[in-house]
C-alpha cells in the first residue's frame, strides 16, 4: 500500500508538470510497462544473489538469531529494501537520461523523423504488447471481463450519439436544451467500470466463488496489508534509504529513459490523432520528455520501483469518450496526489478484481492498435519495401522478448552491466518496433 501511494504521489505530480508545462496534452503520467520489464530483469538478477547472501548469514553461527527481526515492518527490510533501493536507483537514472534527451532535442529531431511506416508499425506493437497481462487479468474471470468489453463497446460505438434526456438543462427562456456531448459516449469507460465493480461486489458479499486465481495471487492479503496502512504519510526523499547508483542500475535505467522515452512519443502522437489534433511540435514533444524526466527523478528519490510515462491506455479512453480536457486530467492529477499521502485508501485500489483490469485493458489497447493501422493509408503499402520493413519490424518485435524470455541465459557478453542493459531493451517490444523500424526507414532507400 506504501508503495502503490508514494507511486501515485509522483505520477499526480507528473500529471500536473505534464498538462501546464510540458506537451500539454491531456494525458495521465503512470509506471508504464516499460519501466516494468527492466525493474523485473534487475530483479531478477539481484535475487538470487541477495538469497546467497542471507543464506550464509543464517548459517553462520550466533547470525540466525540476530537476523530474526519479530517487528511487522521487518518483512521488507534486509535484501528486500536493498533490491527496492538498487531498481530506484535505476528510475533516477531513467529521470536524468530523459532530461537530457529533452534538453538537447533529440526527442524532438527523432519525433520528426518517424513517418507513416514508423508509427504504423509502433503504435500497433503498443497495443499488442499488453495481451499478455490482459489475458491472464481476463482469466480470473472472463464473465466479468466480457461483461465490461460487452458495456464498453455498447456505449462508445452502438450509442455512440445518443444522448439522456434528463441530463439536459434549462435555457434563460424557459425552454430545454440537450447537451453539447454524447452522455453514453463520455462515459463509455466509467460507467462500465462502475457497473462491473458493483456486479463483483454483490457476488462476493453473496459468497458467490466468481474469481479464479492461482495460489500464488490467491495467497496475497490485500485487504489485510490494507488495514494495516497508516491513513495519513506524507511521502518524503529518503524516507526507506536513498537510492542505490550502481552499474546495474545505471545500465537499467539507460534502458528504461529509452523504452519510456519512445513509448511516451508513441503516446503523443497517439492523443493528438485519436483528438484529431496537429501534430505535436518537436519543442513540445522535448518539453513533455523534460516534465516525464522530473516526475522520474521524483519517484526514484521516493524510492518507488517505476517512474513515470504517459499512459497509453488513459490516450485510448480519451479516444473512446473524446474528451479531451486538461482540466480534467489535473482533477485525476489532484485525487493521485490525495492517494498518495493515504496510503490505506491507496490500498484499496488493489481491491478491483483483476478481471476488470483485464477488460479495461482489452478496450484501451484494442483502440492503440487500430491507430497504428489507419497510418498506413499515408504510406504505398503495396511497395515491397514498405512491406518489408512493417513486416520484419513486427516480427521480431514479437519473437526476440519471446526468445529471451525462456533462454535469458543466451545472452552473456561478460560483464554484468552491459547483459542487463541488452536483455532490459531487447525484452521491450515497443524498443524493438521502433528501433528497427526508424533504422530501416531512414536508411532503406524508396
Amino acid at each position: 500500500s506504501e508503495l502503490l501511494a508514494r507511486s501515485l504521489f509522483a505520477c499526480g505530480i507528473s500529471t500536473v508538470l505534464q498538462t501546464s508545462l510540458g506537451s500539454r496534452l491531456p494525458l495521465v503520467q503512470i509506471p508504464s510497462f516499460e519501466y516494468l520489464v527492466p525493474a523485473m530483469v534487475l530483479s531478477s538478477h539481484l535475487s538470487p544473489a541477495y538469497t546467497r547472501i542471507t543464506s550464509l548469514q543464517n548459517s553462520l553461527p550466533g547470525t540466525a538469531m540476530a537476523s530474526t527481526c519479530p517487528a511487522p515492518h521487518c518483512a521488507v527490510a534486509g535484501s528486500r529494501v536493498a533490491l527496492l533501493r538498487e531498481v530506484s536507483g535505476a528510475v533516477l537514472v531513467s529521470g536524468l537520461v530523459q532530461l537530457v534527451l529533452g534538453v538537447s532535442g533529440m526527442c524532438g529531431w527523432a519525433a520528426q523523423h518517424c513517418g507513416p511506416m514508423v508509427l504504423a508499425p509502433s503504435l500497433s506493437i503498443i497495443g499488442l504488447s499488453a495481451y499478455k497481462e490482459a489475458a491472464f487479468f481476463c482469466s480470473t474471470n472472463w464473465g466479468i471481463a466480457l461483461l465490461l468489453v460487452l458495456l464498453a463497446v455498447t456505449f462508445s460505438q452502438h450509442l455512440g450519439s445518443c444522448r439522456l434526456p434528463f441530463c439536459a438543462w434549462p435555457q434563460a427562456q424557459g425552454g430545454s436544451t440537450e447537451p453539447s456531448i454524447p452522455t453514453l459516449r463520455t462515459f463509455s469507460v466509467l460507467l462500465p467500470f462502475a457497473g462491473v465493480c458493483m456486479v463483483c461486489a454483490i457476488l462476493s458479499h453473496l459468497h458467490v466463488p466468481w474469481e479464479s486465481l492461482d495460489l500464488a495471487v490467491a495467497q496475497l492479503s490485500w485487504a489485510n496489508s490494507t488495514f494495516h496502512a497508516p491513513w495519513l504519510r506524507i511521502p518524503y526523499a529518503g524516507e526507506w534509504g536513498w537510492p542505490l547508483l550502481t552499474p546495474r542500475a545505471l545500465a537499467v535505467g539507460i534502458a528504461m529513459a529509452i523504452g519510456c522515452s519512445m513509448n511516451s512519443v508513441g503516446c503523443y502522437v497517439l492523443c493528438g490523432r485519436l483528438l484529431q489534433a496537429p501534430r505535436l511540435a518537436p519543442h513540445a514533444c522535448n518539453r513533455g520528455l523534460c516534465t516525464e524526466g522530473l516526475g522520474s527523478l521524483l519517484a526514484g528519490l521516493l524510492g518507488t520501483p517505476g517512474g513515470t510515462a504517459a499512459s497509453i491506455a488513459n490516450a485510448c479512453a480519451t479516444g473512446l469518450t473524446q474528451a479531451g480536457s486538461r482540466p480534467s486530467v489535473q482533477v485525476s492529477a489532484l485525487a493521485c496526489v490525495v492517494l498518495g499521502m493515504s496510503p490505506r485508501l491507496a490500498g484499496l485500489l488493489t481491491r478491483i478484481p483483476l478481471a476488470v483490469h483485464g477488460g479495461v485493458l482489452c478496450v484501451t489497447y484494442a483502440v492503440a492498435v487500430g491507430t497504428g493501422i489507419s497510418y498506413f493509408q499515408y504510406a504505398d503499402i503495396d511497395s515491397g519495401r514498405n512491406i518489408f520493413i512493417v513486416g520484419f519490424a513486427m516480427f521480431m518485435a514479437l519473437l526476440v522478448p519471446r526468445w529471451l524470455g525462456a533462454a535469458p541465459a543466451h545472452l552473456a557478453t561478460g560483464w554484468v552491466p552491459l547483459d542487463l542493459l541488452f536483455l532490459s531493451l531487447l525484452m521491450v517490444p515497443v524498443f524493438l518496433t521502433g528501433f528497427l523500424s526508424f533504422f530501416l526507414e531512414n536508411t532503406v532507400s524508396g
